[in-house]
Formats: structure tokens, sequence, C-alpha cells
């Protein structure tokens, strides 16, 4: 049985989803994939589900030459080993600036249509919105005094997991992040899904699990979003991070839109 509130819920976001923004800005001819995403859909289950799964965007040749960087120290400003921090076990490592050419067509192709969606629930709760194009988050990102590129590639091996945890990195914070699946699950590696907490206000938390496969991403908040209660929309944060790899190794690539201090 669906209660008033569910179905009041379903419908605002219907309404929403229909009405979600403009699609990708010109596709990079290294991603034919992002003209036939369906944005409408993929913003009904950010509003539904708290996360939505794109089709294979990146293609097998792509996933392995960004596993190939990873080993590449110039390609990158900054390298963390998880354990040192209590984050998890394993290692990611940022990229520098300029960005390799396929995470920076990554990186300005998605972020309009996100930005739409990003809109749209900042509207619902009475927040600041964003621009409509990536070159003016960064620009007002520098403003702020965040000036380091996030994106990042993240390595796991056996026993490798990462905590719950944000990837907020400043006072201004792009709602909105992807994760890119490199390699094949259950061929190359076992375990290790993706991992998100929704924390509810004076209920439990909701747990949820993504399972994408090679070169699929997972759209997610970076922080909160909003949700319709009995007294209208509020927000709900959320944490994600990584189950335990039981075998293999896991690589990922991470898309953060704003930039770090």
């Amino acid at each position: 049985m669906v209660d008033a509130s569910t179905a009041a819920l379903d419908l605002d976001f219907a309404d929403a989803a229909a009405d979600s923004g403009p699609a990708a800005g010109p596709v990079p001819p290294q991603l034919p994939a992002l003209a036939g995403l369906d944005w409408s859909q993929l913003a009904a289950q950010l509003d539904g589900a708290g996360f939505a799964v794109t089709p294979p965007l990146l293609s097998p040749e792509q996933c392995q030459q960004l596993i190939d960087v990873f080993d590449d120290d110039a390609a990158f400003r900054s390298t963390i080993m998880m354990a040192r921090y209590s984050f998890g076990e394993g290692s990611y490592r940022y990229f520098a600036d300029p960005l390799p050419p396929l995470v920076q067509a990554l990186r300005t192709s998605l972020y309009p249509p996100l930005a739409a969606v990003a809109n749209r629930w900042a509207g619902l709760l009475g927040e600041p919105t964003f621009p409509t194009e990536h070159g003016e988050l960064v620009a007002r990102c520098a403003e702020a005094g965040q000036h380091r590129p996030t994106p990042l590639v993240l390595r796991y091996g056996p026993g490798g997991y990462n905590c719950l945890h944000q990837d907020v990195y400043g006072e201004l914070t792009f709602p909105l992040q992807v994760l890119f699946m490199l390699n094949t699950p259950d061929e190359d590696f076992t375990g290790g899904e993706s991992v998100l907490v929704e924390q509810r206000p004076r209920q439990q938390s909701r747990p949820m699990v993504a399972r994408p496969g090679l070169g699929q991403a997972v759209i997610f908040p970076v922080r909160n979003r909003p949700r319709l209660g009995a007294r209208g929309y509020h927000r709900v944060q959320l944490r994600h991070g990584v189950s335990a790899v039981h075998s293999g190794d896991r690589h990922v690539l991470g898309v953060i839109f704003h930039n770090a201090r």
C-alpha cells in the first residue's frame, strides 16, 4: 500500500523530472554514448532512489587507459594511502591540472544536465543555485579559495574497502558526483559493491547498493538531497563507501565537479 505522502512525492518528482533541464552540451567525439542518455529518466532515479546508474559510457579501451594511468606519477597531484588515515584499505590518486582530456571531457559534458538537477533541488530546499556551465563553477571555486582539481582514480585489492564518507573539500560543494566502473565485476574482482547510506531525520538509516558494470556510471549526491515529508521538503544526508573486495583488483574513476582547497 502507498500512503498519501509517498504518492504526492512520486507525482511531484515525476513532474519535476519531466522538466529537469537541458541535455548534455556538445558530445565530445571520444564519448558518443553521452548523446543517448535519457536525463529525465536519470533525474527521476535520483529523485526517487537517491542515485542513478547509466548505461556504459566508457569503452573497455578507455577504462583500461584510466587503469594504466594510475601508475603514472606525473598525472597526479596527490596520493592517499587509505589505511594511514583510517579511511579503509586501498589507495587513490587525485589528478593534477591539466586533467587528462578524457577526464576533462567527462567533467565538462556531464555538468550542465547535472546542474539542472542540482538547481531544481536547490529550489526545493531554498538554497543558492549553481552556474549552468562548469567553467563558471570552477571560477566560483577559485573565488572561494578552492583551486585544486578533485577527479581521482581509486584502486582496491583483496580486502580493500572504503569507509562511509562525503567528498566536500571546501565551502562550495556541488551536490552531485559521478563514479565510473573501470573493471568488470565478478570477472576482474568480486565483492566491492558501492554502498550508499541515507540518514533520514527521526528514522533509521537506509542502505543502498549499486553494482555498475564495466564503463557504467553511478550518479549520487555528495552530501544531501531533498525528500518530501509531511511538512514539505527537507534534507536527507547521504554518505558513500565501498564494501570489502574479496578477490582481484577494483578500479574506479571519480568525477567530482567542485575543486578543493
